[in-house]
């Protein structure tokens, strides 16, 4: 009997890559710009995850659409030039043991991997192309093309496009947003101890990480 597809699905930030230097001086410098006091560390590592349409409004409810709308730009053109002084590799350097799990994965025929994130494709592709990981992923899933985490839009049309089923699927991120999402997919979601949200608020998840050397393992257990 021929084994079914696997499609396991990765958040990016916080989960794959530690880029939270630049997101947070993006955000600094975003709200500065737009002559408002900036969130402070812990509230910025929040909301990564969540678009920005609905990142930016969380972070100050106070201010109009339009100052929204600014700092939105701002952020976008802020990260962009903080990576582009650094490089990627430096700017989101891939977390330990990332880049062989990633390939020993791949490496799986049965196996197909994806990418649901709350970047812009233009920045997704930046990322993986900076770190030569862009071959890796058959389905890349990004806030332009979806509503916000947790809606589980992103996870279905990465089902739909690998006609995969989501008793063969996994999600795995470092967020709430993440776990969220997978269960409204009806897909488990695997959460990760290194990220920007705290284990304790992962509580969808059917179990957490603590290597990224432990996954393979997992999965197989998960599907055995």
């Amino acid at each position: 009997m021929t084994a079914p597809l696997r499609l396991i699905i990765f958040d990016v930030d916080g989960t794959l890559v530690d880029s939270q230097g630049d997101i947070v001086a993006a955000m600094t410098q975003a709200f500065e710009r737009a002559d408002h006091p900036a969130p402070d560390h812990g509230a910025v590592l929040g909301i990564v995850g969540l678009s920005l349409d609905v990142a930016i409004p969380r972070l100050a409810p106070h201010l109009p659409d339009q100052t929204h709308a600014a700092i939105i730009q701002s952020y976008k053109d802020a990260y962009m030039g903080l990576r582009a002084q650094s490089g990627v590799a430096a700017s989101s350097p891939l977390y330990p043991h990332a880049r062989d799990m990633l390939e020993a994965l791949h490496a799986v025929p049965d196996n197909l991997l994806g990418v649901a994130t709350g970047k812009s494709m233009r920045g997704l592709d930046k990322l993986l192309d900076g770190h030569g990981l862009r071959h890796l992923f058959v389905t890349r899933q990004v806030s332009d093309h979806h509503p916000s985490k947790p809606h589980p839009s992103m996870i279905e049309t990465a089902l739909s496009e690998t006609g995969v089923a989501p008793e063969n699927a996994v999600m795995i991120g470092d967020t709430s947003f993440d776990m969220e999402m997978a269960r409204a997919a009806g897909v488990p979601g695997i959460g990760v101890s290194w990220g920007y949200h705290s284990p304790e608020a992962l509580g969808a998840a059917v179990t957490i990480l603590e290597d990224f050397r432990a996954l393979p393992g997992v999965l197989d257990q998960l599907w055995r």
